[in-house]
């Protein structure tokens, strides 16, 4: 009789493989490992290459295990993780599933200081290269002295596959920290939804997963190094499954880390940047997963609002912006690519009485993406969900630049004609604004701010209210969600491909979720005649 465990073949099933890299020290004991014979074995994976023993030099263990893509998220994938010092030898060991783990990435270990407590944080990175498109791998993770930590990832597809991925912005992280007298206090905006929606992820178990900014609120928090490794602690139930990519938000701006105080962000994370200057190293950057192209942007650059801990608005010098034309116009003239998803933190829409709809982004951002027809924006900021209809152009005398919807249509909306902003700020933080949305179909937009701080430290914003004639669907008794995006490619050159999208309630009190609502975006694929 053939166990659960094993295929007809006797070849170990995915689920088995889950269950081993599930418990790191069995993987590391078991010879010979994934079906490799003990000689194999024995000459593949020496001494000499690694050191699972824990007990040969107190080092600090693996922590806050995570994935990013590489620039070829279908051959190229980065395992990072996380340690209180300095370790020798940080290594990945990998391999699919059939073959076992026969190759080893060392990885480079990366840096900062913490301003505010002078801690040093240690974050290590392994590239791994030459993976197949579409397969499956195992890997296991150490450095001397520790016991390993292991996971398991999909390479994205090849060309025009299905696919799915999810997003959602404004997290936060589910434990506690000390507060300034000495007591214990919970994370900076901590709730259980928080932990719920990143179980809520596993269960619709993306290819990957963007994050739109605000990730943890660790400048609020006294010890930003805790709720950091709280953060990673929380998400490494899915992101080592999974690559995390995220968008830098106001709250990843941090007083004395960096120039710009987002050098807590760049550390933490390897993200497939092509930006040559350190300083603004892997704060945008592009990927492409089958027929998507996925542009993540870095917005207080070009937001107005004074959010984070330092205004750095204009840093890049429009170094950023001619980044992003760059990258809409070789996706739009592609004959690989149908999608342009756009992944950012602060909005360009919103209804909401909060931040509100940002008129930098508006002047920047907007003519571009109609210019060059992007089909999805993701956002967060707000802390509610919220999406327009298609929009291209603005309101002909609008002083706040008001998106101009081209249809009407909510259930079933062609890309080609116009953009669809959605606000997923419903990552799990506390200060919700769902029962903030205005009743009166109006809107309010920054369009300015002081030239110096006001006596809460931040430029004080001057507001306009608009008519609100591009919103299409607004969730106001939940706050919290996540949305899924699944692409189907269509059949042949020129047919429609489709992006069937779910928005999940993450729901009080057990985490369980429900939809809230479906609806699905079409356009022609690019490969057709022109």
């Amino acid at each position: 009789m053939v166990s659960n465990d094993s295929d007809e073949s006797g070849k170990l099933t995915r689920r088995h493989a889950l269950g081993m890299v599930g418990a790191a020290g069995a993987v590391a004991a078991a010879t010979p490992l994934l079906g490799a014979a003990p000689a194999e074995a024995d000459t593949r994976f020496g001494s000499a290459a690694f050191h699972p023993s824990p007990d040969t030099g107190g080092a600090s263990p693996v922590q806050g295990l995570h994935l990013t893509f590489g620039a070829d998220p279908s051959r190229q994938m980065v395992v990072s993780w996380l340690t209180d010092g300095p370790v020798k030898k940080p290594r990945v060991l990998y391999g699919t599933l059939e073959h076992g783990l026969g190759s080893t990435a060392e990885a480079r270990t990366r840096t900062y200081t913490d301003g505010k407590s002078g801690r040093v944080v240690y974050v290590h990175h392994a590239a791994l290269s030459r993976l197949s498109p579409g397969t499956d791998y195992v890997y296991l993770v150490s450095h001397e002295g520790a016991a390993p930590d292991s996971g398991m990832f999909t390479t994205a597809p090849r060309g025009r596959q299905p696919l799915t991925f999810t997003s959602f912005g404004d997290q936060s992280a589910p434990q506690v920290t000390w507060a300034a007298d000495g007591t214990v206090a919970l994370d900076a905006n901590s709730t259980p939804a928080t932990k719920d929606i990143v179980t809520g992820i596993e269960q619709v178990a993306p290819l990957f997963h963007l994050l739109n900014g605000d990730l943890c609120y660790a400048n609020l928090d006294v010890d930003r190094v805790r709720t950091w490794n709280n953060f990673f602690t929380n998400n490494s139930r899915s992101a080592r499954f999974r690559p995390w990519m995220p968008a830098a938000g106001n709250h990843e701006i941090e007083s004395a880390n960096g120039p710009l105080g987002l050098g807590a962000y760049q550390t933490y994370f390897d993200l497939p940047s092509t930006e040559t200057d350190a300083e603004l190293a892997r704060l945008w950057y592009a990927f492409t997963a089958g027929s998507v192209r996925v542009i993540v942007l870095q917005n207080d650059d070009n937001a107005l609002q004074d959010g984070g801990d330092v205004y750095v608005n204009g840093y890049s010098g429009g170094r950023q912006l001619r980044f992003l034309e760059r990258e809409l116009t070789a996706a739009r003239a592609s004959r690989d690519i149908d999608w342009i998803v756009v992944a950012m933190h602060q909005v360009m829409v919103s209804s909401t009485d909060a931040n509100g709809a940002d008129l930098g982004l508006r002047e920047k951002y907007g003519p571009l993406f109609d210019k060059y027809g992007v089909d999805l924006v993701l956002c967060g900021h707000e802390h509610n969900y919220e999406r327009s209809l298609a929009v291209r152009g603005v309101v002909r005398g609008s002083e706040t630049l008001t998106p101009n919807p081209v249809s009407h249509a909510t259930d079933d909306i062609d890309t080609s004609h116009g953009t669809v902003h959605m606000v997923l700020g419903g990552g799990g933080v506390s200060g919700t604004t769902n029962q903030s949305f205005f009743k009166d179909g109006t809107g309010k937009v920054i369009t300015a701010v002081s030239a110096a701080p006001g006596p809460n430290g931040k430029r004080t914003a001057t507001y306009v209210k608009e008519q609100a004639v591009w919103t299409g669907v607004r969730d106001t008794e939940n706050p919290y969600g996540f949305a899924a995006f699944t692409v189907d490619p269509g059949r042949h050159a020129g047919d429609t491909t489709r992006m069937h999208v779910t928005y999940y309630n993450v729901n009080k009190p057990n985490g369980d979720l429900s939809v809230f609502e479906k609806f699905t975006l079409h356009r022609k694929r690019s490969d057709g005649h022109r």
